[in-house]
C-alpha cells in the first residue's frame, strides 16, 4: 500500500508542477516499500541520494517561475525547500555512516512534509501562476 496517495486535491494547476510532485510521491512511496521490504543498505541510499537530486530539480523549477514572474512569498518558499534539502542531506549522512536506520520517522517526516507543503505553502502560488498565464 502507498504511503502517499496522489489525488486532484494535491493539484496546484500547473502541469509541469504536478507531474513533478507526483514524481515526488512516486519516490517516496518507492523508498517506504524498499525499507518495509528489508532492501539493503546500498539500495537505499541510492534510493535515497535518487530523492535528493529529484527534489533539488524540482525546486529549481519552481524557484525559476517564482523569480520569472516575482511570486511575492519567493524568498519564504525557497528558505523552506534550502531547509528540507538540508534536513534529508543529514538523514543521508547520518544513514551512511551507520549512525541511523531508515525509521518509519524518517518517513513519516518524508511524506507529511510533502502533504503539507503541497497542501499550504504550494497551494498558495497555484492560482498567482495561473493568473500569469502557466498552466
Amino acid at each position: 500500500m502507498a504511503l502517499i496517495q496522489w489525488d486532484s486535491t494535491f493539484s496546484v494547476n500547473v502541469a509541469e508542477i504536478d507531474r513533478q510532485h507526483q514524481k515526488l510521491v512516486q519516490m517516496i512511496n518507492g523508498l517506504n516499500d524498499a525499507m518495509r521490504h528489508g532492501k539493503g543498505k546500498d539500495v537505499l541510499a541510492n534510493v535515497i541520494d535518487g530523492l535528493i537530486g529529484y527534489t533539488r530539480t524540482h525546486f529549481a523549477t519552481e524557484e525559476k517561475y517564482f523569480d520569472q514572474f516575482a511570486y511575492p512569498d519567493r524568498d519564504n518558499h525557497k528558505k523552506e525547500h534550502e531547509e528540507f534539502v538540508k534536513k534529508v542531506s543529514e538523514f543521508r549522512e547520518k544513514f551512511e555512516k551507520g549512525q541511523i536506520g531508515l525509521s518509519i520517522q524518517i518517513m513519516n517526516f518524508l511524506s507529511d512534509w510533502l502533504r503539507n507543503h503541497i497542501m499550504g505553502v504550494d497551494k498558495k502560488y497555484g492560482p498567482f501562476l495561473n493568473e500569469k498565464g502557466l498552466r
